[in-house]
């Protein structure tokens, strides 16, 4: 405790050392305690004690150990969290001047001094704070110097972190809000991979609750704030949990502001938050100006400019994708990098792509496999696999040959570029080697398709079972028209009507129905690549190594529920001086019909492949998804319910999205080299989106409507009658469906318990608004856009975004190597043209000799199959820290018994989800998911082992 000092002679005045205090709150923070002593000696014996306020001096000192109340605490960091009292001591020194006159009649001045005490007690909370942050590589622990010294010395001091508790509501008093509780925390620990930093702070008991926490990071590196807990406070623990990076204040000044996990509407936030609120939100938008920088968490918007390169090549110059009605497309995040000095409207790229702070793989993501693996396998991979096979164009000349990547593997020379040894054997764990020898061997593990039955790609029923119960289930749509018809400009592209005619399906289905009977009864299926790809024919014929067609592939339902493909059509526009070109195969009991057929089937594959890479999956999850990301961040505070619902569901995804665009979208990335549509594939992308996507028509019944697959019935499961009972992704996705869609009405329910509620929210109106207007601003006219007016509404919206994001992105990509690990069954490229496009002689002759061979030279080269195998890996796995939907409860979730109820029942749903699938895949009536060699499908079953596994739905798109 601070007492009046006793005054003595030789004394004067000075500043004495003041201990940082706890608690200590506005003015009182900054005052130093001061000694006070007359500065004249005192020679007169004759004192009267007087009133004057000519020198006055007032000191408040704060005790600090031992107060003079018994119930008084110490406020060291061992202190026990509960209540306290401090005293408060207020200390008047008067001093009065006496005026007397001696017998000599001279004036003799003399001073009185008067010391009072006043002794006012006040009741504190001791309140113990817990700071977890999570020891990473590249952290504030990792940077070595002289700054890495100021940081350790700061730690000795307790002086790493500097906080500021903030009241949750303003002071009654001034209508203002309350001052902070301040403090620094100390490292206290290290355990498991985690520092733990500690303080202690006395809250005053009228603080009331604890709503935000202020935060400054004196390091000079940024560090990984997971999470934070106040123990003392009513209602205690309190939790905030973080898990964001805190940057120094030697990049940015300002203190970053965590709340408390409550959720709060705005118009329900406490009073004292409104402000805080507001500018954080202000703070997470930006102001579109200038480069971005890495630690930066800035949201904003711009179009795909930066897919090419042209400052490094001409023919690396590629279409501005969004901001034209030519080419529309979704939005991506804004990273301010400068224009390309050659085309003024691309973007430079760099070798690192900005994404907001919080949106970076965590380092077990990183340092497992991640995205950036893909870029390495291009660094590193493709150089040594062209030093190993030389001709890049070169293709597999025997089966056998693509069978000894399995086994005997192919041997990988050093690259004189990469020093480190065993790189490949880091990046690429599961499918490189070492060899005794030295050097590394590239051998792929058979996908599990292949395992069951090794000849399952020559199979007519597995390619028809595949668009059902494969890697893409998007695109098979229920045949409601004959005769085919092309919507396409005759005048550009020829004849619009199909070759495949009446005779030829109905010679295929006699026995069963006619062709008018088969539509009538829904037996009628197709694939329909045929208007979407004919445009670029004649452009993707000028790339060198490819072709491309128009096609089509129809299909007949089976009485056992299978589908059995009926006829292939392929079609080439007018070009080159020559006339339109199409042909239709059709499953054959000839030798020579049989291999046609077999090459028709290639460049089908190929097609659905391409589709499939760049529309089912690129598009419709990962693109369409970003925007929403990016509004829900500057539109929706932290503290908004519908903010914390969504975050799981978009964790990771712009990180993956920008590692993309650098490697797998971009001009001469994967995508470009390795699929048919080549160097157009995202102009291709553009103008699905402007034909295809609908929001309305992202969830998954009103998809299956769309196709035809389903049509409504209020009595049937789900609402919806399938048009083929036994289809795999369609039974187990409405399941899935079903699901998430009564959590989010639980959720939704809970919290807009009517209408009103939703149209006044004003950061729920300028979320949608700006997802319509800007996010898919190229869209923004459309009449099909919902509506957001009713609790209802807001359901349908967020169902569609959490279904996006879980179960259609998983069924579409992490069975990406089951399905075309073994790259025949799904070869990305078609290289050469069907033999009887007008054919020479010598190209039909040597088709006659050897059939297999035609068919291998239209497979891809050994550099794609072997580089686009490797990807595939990769993109099929599950990091170890992989977060599957419904497996942990989120924090925020937890903290009201209702939604922490909720939220269990969910889980139980999809518990109960993963036994549905198992008894459906042991279902020997279900031919399409069972049978002799019949991989099961396992693709929404929710939850997996890390690794390559074709099963588990994570919540967000993280790969």
């Amino acid at each position: 405790m601070l007492k009046p000092r006793v005054f003595h002679k030789s004394q004067s005045l000075f500043l004495q050392n003041k201990p940082f205090i706890h608690g200590s709150r506005g003015s009182r923070t900054s005052l130093s305690v001061w000694s006070v002593s007359p500065s004249f000696p005192n020679k007169h014996k004759n004192l009267r004690v007087g009133s004057s306020n000519n020198y006055s001096n007032n000191i408040e000192a704060v005790s600090s150990t031992n107060s003079i109340s018994s119930s008084s605490s110490s406020t060291s960091n061992t202190s026990t969290p509960g209540p306290t009292t401090t005293t408060t001591i207020t200390i008047t020194t008067e001093v009065t001047e006496v005026v007397t006159e001696n017998e000599d009649a001279a004036v003799e001045k003399e001073v009185e001094v008067v010391t009072t005490k006043e002794v006012v007690k006040e009741k504190f909370i001791s309140v113990k704070a817990t700071i977890t942050v999570t020891l990473t590589v590249g952290g504030f622990l990792s940077h070595m110097g002289l700054a890495r010294g100021l940081d350790d010395i700061k730690d000795l001091l307790g002086q790493t972190l500097f906080m500021e508790l903030l009241s949750a509501h303003l002071d009654p008093k001034t209508g203002l809000e309350k001052e902070p509780v301040t403090g620094f925390a100390h490292r206290s620990r290290r355990v498991e991979g985690e520092i733990i930093y500690e303080t202690d702070f006395k809250v005053p008991l009228d603080f009331g609750e604890v709503g935000a926490v202020l935060i400054e990071n004196e390091h000079h590196k940024e560090m990984h704030l997971k999470d934070i807990v106040l123990d003392g406070l009513p209602n205690s623990p309190v939790l905030l949990s973080c898990n964001s990076w805190l940057h120094s204040k030697y990049d940015n000044p300002a203190k970053r502001v965590f709340f408390t996990n409550k959720s709060y509407l705005p118009s329900q936030t406490p009073s004292a938050l409104v402000r805080l609120r507001e500018e954080e939100l202000v703070t997470l938008r930006g102001n579109g100006q200038g480069e971005r920088k890495s630690f930066e968490r800035i949201y904003d918007y711009d179009v795909y400019n930066d897919l090419g390169n042209p400052d490094s090549s001409l023919k690396l110059i590629r279409t501005v994708l969004g901001g034209s009605k030519e080419f529309p497309y979704p939005r991506r995040c804004r990273t301010g990098r400068p224009m390309s000095e050659v085309d003024k409207y691309s973007e430079k790229r760099s070798s690192k792509v900005y994404v907001p702070r919080d949106e970076a793989f965590s380092e077990v993501k990183q340092l497992t496999f991640s995205a950036k693996t893909v870029y390495a396998v291009m660094r590193a991979l493709v150089p040594s696999l062209e030093n190993a096979i030389n001709d890049t164009n070169l293709g597999f000349t025997l089966f056998t040959s693509i069978d000894s990547l399995y086994n005997e593997g192919i041997k990988l020379p050093s690259i004189p570029s990469i020093k480190e040894p065993g790189v490949l054997q880091a990046i690429l764990p599961r499918l490189v080697n070492a060899l005794a020898s030295g050097g590394d061997v590239l051998r792929f593990v058979p996908p599990e398709t292949m395992n069951r039955d090794k000849f399952f790609w020559f199979r007519d029923e597995e390619f028809a079972r595949q668009t059902l119960a494969g890697l893409n289930p998007y695109s098979i749509k229920l045949m409601t028209e004959w005769p085919l018809k092309s919507e396409l400009d005759p005048n550009v592209y020829g004849p619009p009507e199909s070759a495949i005619s009446s005779e030829m399906i109905e010679r295929e289905i006699k026995g069963f129905a006619t062709i008018k009977e088969a539509i009538r009864e829904k037996k009628l299926f197709i694939l329909d690549y045929h208007d979407l790809f004919l445009p670029y024919v004649s452009k993707v014929r000028e790339i060198e190594g490819t072709t491309l067609y128009g096609s089509r592939t129809l299909f007949f339902l089976t009485p056992e529920g299978t589908l059995r493909p009926l006829a292939i059509e392929l079609t080439r526009p007018p070009m080159d001086g020559k006339p339109q070109w199409k042909q239709a195969f059709q499953p054959s009991w000839n030798a020579t019909g049989v291999w046609l057929w077999r090459i028709a089937k290639a460049h089908v594959l190929a097609h659905d492949s391409g589709y499939h890479q760049l529309v089912s999956h690129w598009l419709r999850t990962h693109c369409a998804t970003e925007p929403y990301i990016i509004a829900t961040n500057r539109q929706l505070s932290v503290l908004h319910p519908i903010y914390k619902l969504l975050h799981p569901h978009f964790r990771y995804t712009m990180e993956i999205n920008a590692l993309a665009r650098e490697s797998l979208i971009n001009a001469g990335g994967i995508i470009e080299t390795s699929f048919s549509p080549g160097k157009y594939s995202m102009e291709l992308c553009s103008i699905a989106y402007a034909k295809e996507w609908r929001f309305d028509q992202e969830a998954l019944p009103a998809d299956l409507i769309r196709r035809g697959m389903a049509v409504e019935d209020p009595t049937a499961p789900h609402g919806l009658r399938l048009s083929i009972q036994d289809y795999p992704f369609a039974n187990d996705g409405l399941l899935l469906w079903d699901a998430i869609k009564q959590w989010v009405s639980d959720y939704v329910n809970h919290y807009y318990t009517d209408s009103t509620l939703v149209q006044t929210d004003q950061e729920l109106q300028a979320w949608w608004t700006e997802i319509r207007t800007v996010g898919h601003g190229d869209k923004k006219d459309e009449p099909w856009w919902p509506d957001l007016n009713t609790p209802q509404d807001l359901i349908d919206i967020l169902t569609t975004m959490l279904w996006v994001t879980s179960g259609h992105h998983a069924a579409v990509n992490f069975g990406q190597y089951a399905y075309a690990g073994y790259f025949p069954n799904r070869p990305t490229i078609a290289r050469t043209n069907v033999p009887t496009e007008d054919p020479d002689d010598e190209v039909w002759e040597m088709f006659m000799k050897k059939p297999e061979a035609t068919l291998l030279r239209c497979f891809p080269s050994q550099i794609q199959a072997t580089t686009i195998m490797a990807v595939l890996d990769i993109l099929s796995s599950h990091s170890p820290d992989e977060e599957y939907i419904g497996e942990k409860m989120e924090d925020a979730w937890a903290e009201g018994e209702v939604i922490r109820a909720a939220f269990e029942r969910f889980k139980g749903r999809l518990i109960m989800l993963e036994q549905t699938i198992d008894e459906r895949n042991a279902n020997f009536e279900l031919k399409n998911r069972n049978g002799a060699g019949v991989v099961p499908y396992e693709l929404l079953k929710p939850f997996s082992e890390p690794g390559v596994t074709a099963k588990g739905v994570p919540y967000s798109i993280s790969i």
